[in-house]
């Protein structure tokens, strides 16, 4: 039996293609007060989504090139306050974020 290929996509702060798995996909928000930028670890948020490798110098390259405004298709100024977090949360031996604690607060209003 053949094997799928998995999926790649392009890191916006790199600019690496990796495995669609390696990535985390982000989500902006809307809201009253503007867009937010919110990670999507289950890759299951509606919308239009960008992808990074979740490491803090991807993040600080993708934010320094305003790569974020780009990749989503918004012109306004996001804030990346929950995304930032997101990354300096505490991870697991997998190196990857603590997904059960993580997850309870994605997608959901403040």
């Amino acid at each position: 039996m053949a094997r799928r290929a998995q999926p790649e996509r392009t890191c916006v702060g790199c600019r690496r293609r990796a495995p669609a798995g390696e990535l985390l996909r982000i989500v902006a928000i809307g809201d009253e007060a503007g867009h937010s930028l919110r990670p999507d670890p289950a890759r299951g948020m509606p919308g239009r989504g960008a992808n990074m490798h979740p490491d803090p110098a991807c993040f600080a390259q993708a934010v320094r090139r305003r790569a974020f405004g780009r990749a989503l298709r918004i012109t306004e100024v996001l804030d990346h306050g929950d995304l930032a977090e997101y990354l300096d949360a505490p991870t697991t031996t997998s190196g990857q974020p603590d997904r059960a604690r993580v997850a309870s607060k994605v997608g959901r209003p403040t």
